[in-house]
């Protein structure tokens, strides 16, 4: 083949292929650093851009990706959700000084994801992966009606074997076990692996198969969300999926560090809703009755909103959140979070809150489980500490906790990460604390988390290897398509 013929075959595909999806890019109205990026990488290889981008590029958030229409518990929770405005909104609600001060973020979590605030509620802060499945085993041991599951990961290994046979243990005892996985994080199971746990009575599905035909719409929009719930009285989430890491570390990065949340009160029943919709999504199968939903007590406790977002919700929700936390703060923001690669709203947050006077702090670690997301966040660093951020590396293993504090007051623990995917693209859930004392209970790991971390200096930073500089610029063009 001449070259001519070549060029002119080369044109063709460009003409079918790039332009007229770098159109539909345009069309979108993404950010444009994500916009330009697609572009780029369309233009500049047009056939395989094309497959790229149809594999992990495509926004369904405003195309709605399933309808929650029909799902009962969310609409009994939506009637909640609007009366609780309007008692915010029009009266003295019966809440305390210090939940009060945090008023708007309650207004905004209940517009934009129906998000109640329950107040009878116990919280415990589970440290790492040891308290953590202690603590999950002894309460799956305790069921007596039903156990639900939900995690991105779970694996055949010696904690996922453990805890197959708690649920098949309760399930020959006549408790109902209904588990779902992401096909993704957990795409290493096998069908062998399913029809076993199905033959014990455990109801087991993947969230949104990952196959052809429907590889390319699906790929992108992983469940991230780690829940299990107990005969509707006992809930925890946070960071912990299911697998031996989060007790015996990674080789050649050390042990693993990780925050969960234990939650016993009516939070549970706004866990479960989270729960019955994915289920509902997974097998259209309604879940309802006062045994997967007490009553509401309303009792004291801790305050806590759970909220979640994802494509199948109209808001951001848990990033605008994240947003007005930040920028409200008048004493400090500290952040853990294993990726640091915050959409531009954030970034402008945290950076306004320091340079307003506001101490904010960020650990994340110095050894990472991936490649391209470690010199990703590593690419934000410079900015971050000229605006007077402070940056610490974690130094003991790998830093998995996402947690966030501000002013002793309000808190949260959960699924997300502080990187784009995580809040604009994943299915996430998060417990937003509005309690003084479990902020400051809180707050002592994030100290002792600081003391196992080394603080970066500007002038430091600013002297490292321009190979470092290189991989950091290049892995930040690629990380908005991945």
């Amino acid at each position: 083949m001449n070259w001519s013929v070549f060029w002119q075959i080369f044109s063709l595909v460009f003409l079918i292929t790039a332009i007229p999806v770098a159109v539909m890019v345009i069309l979108e109205k993404r950010s444009p650093f994500k916009t330009i990026a697609w572009i780029l990488v369309l233009i500049l290889i047009p056939v395989i851009g094309l497959v790229f981008y149809l594999f992990f590029g495509q926004e369904f958030r405003k195309q709605k990706l399933f309808s929650r229409r029909g799902i009962k518990s969310l609409g009994k929770i939506r009637k909640l959700s609007v009366k609780q405005l309007r008692t915010i909104e029009h009266s003295q609600p019966n809440l305390s000084d210090e939940v009060l001060e945090k008023k708007n973020l309650i207004r905004l979590l209940l517009n934009n994801s129906d998000s109640l605030l329950t107040t009878g509620n116990q919280c415990k802060i589970l440290n790492n992966g040891t308290e953590t499945f202690d603590a999950i085993f002894k309460a799956i041991k305790s069921a007596s009606h039903h156990i639900h599951l939900e995690y991105y990961i779970l694996e055949d290994d010696k904690i996922g074997r453990k805890m197959i046979a708690l649920l098949k243990q309760k399930s020959s005892e006549g408790v109902a076990v209904r588990i779902i996985v992401d096909d993704v994080g957990s795409w290493g199971l096998k069908q062998k692996y399913f029809d076993d746990l199905r033959e014990s009575g455990i109801e087991i599905y993947p969230f949104m198969e990952v196959r052809f035909p429907r590889l390319t719409s699906r790929v992108n929009f992983r469940n991230h969300r780690k829940i299990l719930i107990v005969d509707g009285k006992t809930g925890f989430t946070g960071g912990i999926n299911i697998a031996d890491r989060y007790v015996e570390g990674i080789d050649g990065i050390g042990m693993w560090r990780d925050t969960h949340l234990q939650i016993t009160g009516d939070a549970v029943a706004t866990l479960q809703v989270v729960f019955a919709a994915d289920w509902f999504l997974v097998i259209n199968e309604n879940l309802s009755g006062k045994e997967y939903f007490p009553t509401l007590t309303e009792a004291e406790g801790t305050p806590l909103q759970i909220t979640t977002s994802g494509p199948d919700s109209d808001w951001e929700s848990i990033e605008q959140a994240f947003f007005l936390a930040i920028a409200g703060a008048k004493k400090y923001v500290y952040l853990t979070s294993p990726y640091l690669m915050p959409p531009a709203s954030l970034l402008a947050a945290l950076k306004t809150s320091a340079l307003s006077g506001v101490d904010v702090r960020i650990i994340i670690p110095e050894k990472s489980d991936a490649v391209i997301p470690k010199w990703c966040s590593f690419s934000y660093v410079e900015q971050l500490l000229e605006a007077g951020i402070k940056i610490y590396f974690y130094q003991k293993g790998f830093i998995h906790s996402k947690t966030l504090i501000v002013d002793d007051v309000f808190s949260s623990v959960g699924s997300t990460n502080l990187d784009f995917r995580s809040l604009e693209t994943n299915f996430e859930i998060n417990a937003f604390v509005y309690e003084r004392k479990f902020a400051r209970a809180l707050l002592r790991h994030f100290i002792a988390d600081l003391r196992n971390s080394r603080e970066i200096k500007l002038h430091e930073w600013e002297k490292r290897r321009w190979s470092f500089k290189l991989r950091e610029s290049l892995a930040h063009i690629v990380s908005p398509m991945l």
